[in-house]
């Protein structure tokens, strides 16, 4: 695979491996570490989670399957914590970002985060604050780099302290990150699409069906074959809880898509 900030192109995202509704434990919990041996085996070099998956579920997993980590990039999310009730309530103060960390470092078994990405949601939400707080823990040496997640404020957050990814909703049919996401690729930001098939709304579309059957390929591995191929410091993390799709998803590093492939492919949107 082509490499992009030190990381192969297609990594893994592991929110998939928890119970319905991102809570509680896998229904199958010998399969989905099967799941994280399979990536590694396959060659994925980084993992997306956070602990708030579950809570805690995914990162035991991770840990469990895959510790000690050897040419592994571990990336995190904090801002937020689960409630009994499976609500997602906001957790961005100095003390809920440091407690964050910790977590993350028990639950993962490590000295040092690799990248954590602070989770802003929302032009209103003060930058800042939560940002220098996570400066001063990878100060500490508890975080190697900072990310951020889910916000347009790049220029603002790299004012602030230095960022290497952000990672937004963007695919090919959702694609009014296009500005953040060029701004990235002009500033040597790895940029991270999250729902990069479309989340709990799987895409679909006849150009999809077309440009696959033209490659002898899926509809996904063209959704994420036109990802890579719309920026250079694109990287993704697609989720899935089956070997077979996460075989699938890796093979689309491989694809190449032609001029005519990626005309056809801008009528999605």
């Amino acid at each position: 695979m082509d490499r992009v900030l030190n990381l192969n192109r297609v990594g893994y995202g592991a929110m998939q491996l928890t119970g319905p509704g991102v809570y509680g434990p896998p229904p199958d919990r010998e399969a989905a570490k099967r799941v994280l041996r399979r990536a590694v085996e396959l060659g994925v070099d980084h993992i997306d989670t956070s602990d708030y998956y579950g809570p805690h579920v995914v990162n035991e997993l991770i840990r469990e399957a895959l510790h000690p980590y050897d040419g592994l990039t571990i990336v995190t999310k904090v801002g937020y914590r689960r409630t009994a009730d499976q609500d997602w309530v906001p957790a961005r103060t100095a003390d809920d970002l440091r407690q964050a960390v910790h977590d993350n470092l028990r639950n993962l078994k490590v000295d040092r985060l690799d990248v954590v990405n602070l989770r802003v949601d929302g032009s209103h939400v003060p930058l800042e604050e939560p940002l220098t707080a996570l400066a001063g823990l990878r100060e500490e040496g508890l975080i190697r780099d900072l990310g951020i997640s889910n916000t347009t404020r790049l220029e603002e957050a790299l004012a602030i302290t230095p960022v290497v990814c952000v990672q937004n909703h963007y695919n090919i049919a959702h694609r009014d990150d296009e500005p953040t996401l060029e701004a990235a690729a002009a500033r040597g930001v790895a940029y991270v699409p999250f729902f990069p098939l479309g989340g709990f709304t799987p895409l679909q579309d006849q150009a999809l069906d077309e440009v696959a059957a033209a490659h002898d390929a899926t509809p996904r591995q063209v959704a994420l074959a036109w990802l890579l191929h719309r920026s250079p410091t694109v990287l993704l993390i697609p989720g899935t809880s089956s070997e077979r799709h996460l075989e699938e998803n890796l093979a689309s590093a491989e694809l190449r898509l032609s001029e005519q492939d990626l005309t056809r492919l801008d009528t999605i949107g």
